[in-house]
C-alpha cells in the first residue's frame, strides 16, 4: 500500500514539472479562496494566535493580516510542491543567500555553525539553495516519514549538491559526524516543544512561550557559533536570506540566553511583516 501511495504521489508531483509559476500562482489564489472562505483551515487557531500576539490591533487589522497569511500559505504550498521538480539553479535564482562575512569568517577558521530559523516566509527551499551559496556544508534536520518510499524521495529532492539531510532521531550523532569540512547545521526551532519540562520559556509576541531546548543545548555542548537565518519575502516566489550573529561562544552564555536572543530576532522580523509567519501552528498549546 505504501508503494502505491508513493506512485500516486510521484505522478502528482510529475505534473508540476510542466506547469509554469504564473499558472501555479493562479491555482494558489483558488486555494486561498477555498481555505479561507469555503473550507476554513484552522481559521479559529489563526485568529486566536493573531489576537493574542497583537492585542493592540483592531479586528479589521487582524483580519487583514489573516488574509495575507492565507495568501502566503497557499503560495508556500505551491512552492513546496514545485520544489520537487525544480533544478538547483532555478531555486537559487529565486532564493538568494546574501554575502555573509560572519559565517564566511567562521568557515575560514574551520568552525561549524548552527543556523537557527523560524517558520517564516519560505524555509522549504533553503536545503536546495544553500549548497552552492554557502561556504559551509549545509546539513538540515527533518522528521522521517513513515512511508519509506516517499521519505527516500524527499531525501533525494529536498537537498541538492553539497547539502545533506539528517534525521532528528540522530541529532546528537549528526553533530559529531565528520562532514569533511565545516558544516552549517540548519535548525527550524520555533515550533512548540513536546515537553514543557525541558523547554526554555521566553516572552514571545506578548505571550509566555515554550521553546525547544535542542539548538541551544548542542551549541553549548560543542561551542559552535550560532547565527539567525533571517528570511525575507521580496515578492511572490522570490526570497533572500541574511545571517545575523546570535553568539560566537555559546559555552560562555547563561542557560536560555541564546534561545531568548533568537526568539527576539524572530519576533522583530514577524512584527515587521506578520503575514509571512506560520500562524496556523498551535504555537502556544503548552503552559508553564
Amino acid at each position: 500500500m505504501n508503494y502505491i501511495i508513493y506512485i500516486v504521489f510521484r505522478l502528482f508531483i510529475f505534473l508540476f514539472r510542466f506547469i509554469p509559476f504564473w499558472i501555479l500562482y493562479g491555482f494558489a489564489d483558488l486555494v486561498y479562496y477555498l481555505v479561507y472562505y469555503v473550507a476554513p483551515y484552522r481559521k479559529k487557531i489563526v485568529f486566536q494566535n493573531l489576537r493574542r500576539s497583537f492585542p493592540g490591533k483592531s479586528e479589521s487589522e487582524i483580519e487583514h493580516i489573516a488574509k495575507g497569511f492565507y495568501h502566503h500559505f497557499a503560495d508556500m504550498l505551491i512552492e513546496s510542491l514545485k520544489a520537487f521538480t525544480m533544478s538547483e539553479e532555478a531555486v537559487i535564482n529565486r532564493y538568494q543567500f546574501n554575502k555573509d562575512p560572519i559565517t564566511d569568517e567562521f568557515y575560514k577558521k574551520g568552525l561549524p555553525v548552527i543556523c537557527i530559523a523560524g517558520h517564516y516566509a519560505n524555509w522549504e527551499w533553503a536545503g536546495i539553495a544553500a549548497g552552492k551559496q554557502m561556504l559551509h556544508k549545509p546539513v538540515g534536520f527533518y522528521k522521517p516519514l513513515s512511508n519509506k518510499f516517499i521519505d527516500g524521495y524527499i531525501q533525494n529532492t529536498r537537498v541538492r549538491g553539497r547539502s545533506r539531510l539528517a534525521s532528528i532521531v540522530n541529532t546528537a550523532e549528526t553533530f559529531k559526524t565528520d562532514w569533511g569540512e565545516p558544516a552549517a547545521f540548519y535548525m527550524v526551532a520555533d515550533q512548540s516543544p513536546s515537553s514543557a519540562r525541558l523547554a526554555y520559556w521566553v516572552t514571545f509576541l506578548n505571550q509566555e512561550t515554550a521553546v525547544l531546548h535542542g539548538p541551544e543545548k548542542y551549541a553549548r555542548v560543542h561551542n559552535f557559533p550560532v547565527v539567525f537565518a533571517s528570511v525575507k519575502k521580496l515578492k511572490r516566489g522570490f526570497y533572500s536570506v541574511d545571517f545575523e550573529l546570535i553568539e560566537p561562544e555559546p559555552n560562555q552564555t547563561k542557560t536560555g540566553e541564546i534561545t531568548g536572543r533568537f526568539m527576539k530576532m524572530l519576533e522583530d522580523v514577524i512584527i515587521a511583516n506578520p503575514e509571512y509567519y506560520l500562524w496556523s501552528h498551535r504555537r502556544w498549546k503548552l503552559i508553564r
